[in-house]
Formats: structure tokens, C-alpha cells, sequence
């Protein structure tokens, strides 16, 4: 994690995540790269419907001063806590922003903020963090209220126990061991997806011995659904983050169905680290 980017629209949401990527970076002797990006309205031309005017630039000019004052902000921020932050702002769609930065400048991780809000806002500021994840080349780390990074001690894996995430097993021991974190394997029963006991120890096992994990313990509880187990465990038992693969062509619906993941992310307070599996190995 030396290379850290954080897109920052200057919400709570983003100034948490922001405050958590200072706290890394310092640990590991990293860096950030804080990024605005810029969608400009578009104005129509009395008597020409359907055809946008040219943008007004006096806004622009407006908005332009805006975002250099509160950026400079930030970066003296970083400056305080002996951290090198890089601004860049820019002008397009969220997604393609991001991406096109993380290949530019060699990215390690990206940070964002989530609200956990209901209703209108948890389905625009959620779906901007879903297409991130779901296109994302490098892992994202999903953040509702800052951290500190030393309090990361267990680390939840929800599992089906596919023998097939090399890339995703990979990159989450790399975070196990820069936290030095206990990696917690869970099985969850349900009565669509049902276990013997026996079978699903044996199956458990088997994981951990397949990606050679260090450090780690296995659980197998019963419950209605995934989503109850996922969050029932993940409070009982204390997570302090929770670690999922994601799919491209299907964002956070690749181990469970489409609601989980997204419920989870939307409604837990743990820190959430999602990887995108590429293919499947």
C-alpha cells in the first residue's frame, strides 16, 4: 500500500476516508494521490431543445477556485501527518477517472468513503462506490468513519470456499500481513445451501491448506441467509474489517446473490477490502 488513491468530492464520507489513507501511508511510507473529478452541468439554449450550449465558463472559473482552496487544505493536512499528497482534478465520469489514474500512476489501493445512508442517497453515493469496485484493477478499501490502521486485528472472509481466487487470496494476505491481522474463514449454513457438519470442516480445512494460510481461523455457523450470517458474526465476533472478491461483469454478486454484498457494504460499520477476480483460474 504505497501508492494510495483517494477520490475526494470534499464529503464526510470522503474527508473519513481520506483521514484513514493518511494513517496507512504513514505506517507503510507511502503516498496519496487525491483526486476531484469534475462532471460540468450542461446549459440549453432557449428555442434549441435537445442541443447543450457551451459550458458557462464563469461558473466553471467559480467552481475551479473552490476546489483548489479545499485541496490545498487537504494537502497541508497531509503535510502535517509527514505525508507526500499529489492533487489532480478532473474533468469526466467517476469510473473512467479512476481508472485512467490508477494505471497512470501505478496505484496500490483505492480508498473511498460510503455513507450507509437510506433511501436516495445510499442509491447514488452506493452505486458510485459499486462501479469502482466492480472495475477496479487494484483493491478497494470501502470506509464509512476513519480508523486507525494498528486497531485491525481480525479480518473477516466470508467464503464458499472455491478453490479458484488465487489473485484475490494473494492480495488479501499482503493486508494480513501489513496489519498482522488473524484472517477469520466463514462458512455460512443456510437451509438453501445446506452442510453436514463433518463436510463443511473437512471443506474448511482443505481451504486453508490450499492457500496455505497463516494465522487464521475457521468458522461454520447456521443461519437463514448469507446476508444474517455475514453481519451477525461480523458484530458478535468483533471484525474489524471484512475482505470479498467481486466479479466485473457482475460488481459485489459474485460469491453470493446481488443483494448481499451490497447490503453488507451499504450497512455494516466494519471497514469493508473488496479484490475483483479478473478470471477464474
Amino acid at each position: 500500500m504505497k501508492k494510495i488513491l483517494v477520490p475526494c468530492d470534499f464529503s464526510p464520507p470522503a474527508t473519513e476516508a481520506y483521514t484513514v489513507a493518511l494513517n496507512i501511508a504513514g505506517r507503510s511510507q507511502g503516498e496519496i494521490v487525491l483526486l476531484h473529478v469534475v462532471t460540468l452541468p450542461t446549459f440549453y439554449a432557449a428555442g434549441f431543445a435537445g442541443e447543450p450550449a457551451i459550458y458557462d465558463t464563469a461558473y466553471y472559473s467559480r467552481m475551479e477556485t473552490d476546489i483548489s482552496r479545499e485541496l490545498a487544505k487537504l494537502k497541508t493536512k497531509g503535510e502535517q501527518h509527514h505525508v507526500s499528497v499529489t492533487t489532480d482534478v478532473q474533468v469526466g465520469g467517476l469510473v473512467s477517472c479512476i481508472t485512467k489514474t490508477v494505471k497512470e500512476e501505478n496505484i496500490d489501493l483505492i480508498m473511498m468513503g460510503t455513507s450507509g445512508s437510506s433511501g436516495i442517497a445510499e442509491i447514488l453515493i452506493g452505486s458510485n462506490v459499486e462501479k469502482v469496485v466492480r472495475f477496479s484493477p487494484v483493491p478497494v478499501l470501502s470506509v464509512r468513519t476513519a480508523f486507525d490502521s494498528t486497531s485491525i486485528q481480525n479480518i473477516l472472509l466470508p467464503s464458499t470456499l472455491g478453490l479458484n481466487q488465487h489473485d484475490f487470496m494473494r492480495e488479501l494476505k499482503k493486508l494480513q500481513q501489513f496489519f498482522n491481522a488473524t484472517i477469520h474463514v466463514l462458512l455460512v449454513n443456510t437451509p438453501v445451501h445446506f452442510r453436514q457438519n463433518r463436510d463443511a470442516n473437512q471443506t474448511l480445512t482443505e481451504f486453508a491448506h490450499h492457500y496455505q494460510l497463516t494465522n487464521y481461523k475457521l468458522h461454520f455457523k447456521s443461519f437463514y441467509q448469507e446476508e444474517e450470517g455475514i453481519m451477525t458474526f461480523a458484530h458478535t465476533e468483533k471484525m474489524d474489517l471484512i475482505s470479498m472478491p467481486t466479479h466485473a461483469r457482475k460488481g459485489f454478486a459474485h460469491l453470493f446473490n446481488s443483494s448481499v454484498t451490497e447490503n453488507i457494504v451499504n450497512h455494516i460499520e466494519s471497514p469493508i477490502w473488496t479484490y475483483c477476480l479478473k478470471k477464474l483460474e
